[in-house]
């Protein structure tokens, strides 16, 4: 099995996203896949220009002479693709969003109607990639990942392929915090994201059991909430600025 994951956070190597994503591929590995982490801030992505030309003029690819040419032959040769983003504004990045609209060449621009009864375009390829997303966010809450949720299923509609696995962490800020207390959490919570990478593999799934330990948050939702808001209070200080009344 071949994995490819896709980190679109602007951190890039120093991101949460990322932490995540080695933690899972590093289990995948030990089940026996081939796998890869590509950091989307390192790659050079224009935005599409609605041109059509990937249709019309040059067929399957695109006209801008930038890294998405590597990117889709990633995609289209891989067995499965990890789709990575931290939560921003309740959906992907900006890098994120510029890597999903320019795999528009990736399908045919004529229309046909699905299973059901809705409307995508034509497969250009035989065979896509399954897809497995990986995020967080900097807030309590699973509910958070409700509009990201849905957006990639739709996206995997369109692209004649499912949503097989998904991981979700609120409060993602956590798994880089230096206090000693939350280490044993940091390392337990990595520990089960290997063993999803391991379980993927072998079953084509993270079971359920491990499902469930990945969407628990390290810490209640009230402790996160009362200790970064002390911390914003103090970066707020070292620039003299009055933090704002908060409970």
């Amino acid at each position: 099995m071949k994995i490819t994951a896709f980190n679109g956070s602007p951190r890039g190597r120093n991101s949460n996203t990322g932490i995540m994503v080695s933690e899972f591929l590093q289990g995948a590995e030990k089940a026996g896949a081939e796998a890869e982490q590509v950091f989307l801030s390192e790659k050079k992505i224009g935005n599409c220009m609605g041109c059509f030309k990937c249709w019309i003029s040059t067929p399957g690819k695109c006209v801008l002479r930038d890294d998405m040419a590597d990117l889709l032959e990633k995609i289209i040769t891989s067995d499965v693709i990890v789709m990575a983003t931290p939560l921003y504004v309740d959906g992907v990045t900006g890098i994120f969003k510029n890597f999903m609209d320019r795999i528009l060449p990736l399908v045919d621009p004529h229309f046909e109607e699905d299973e059901n009864g809705e409307y995508r375009h034509v497969k250009r390829y035989e065979k896509y990639p399954k897809i497995v997303v990986v995020s967080n966010c900097g807030m309590p809450g699973q509910q958070h990942f409700q509009t990201l949720k849905l957006h990639f299923r739709r996206m995997a509609r369109n692209f004649h392929s499912e949503v097989v696995a998904e991981i979700y962490l609120d409060s993602g800020e956590m798994l880089r915090s230096p206090v000693l207390i939350l280490k044993p959490h940091i390392l337990k919570y990595k520990k089960n994201l290997s063993r999803a990478g391991v379980e993927f593999v072998n079953n084509g799934i993270i079971s359920q059991r491990t499902s469930e330990k990945l969407a628990k948050p390290l810490i209640p939702a009230r402790v996160f909430i009362r200790e970064a808001n002390k911390h914003w209070d103090r970066e707020l200080a070292k620039l003299n600025i009055p933090a704002p009344e908060h409970k």
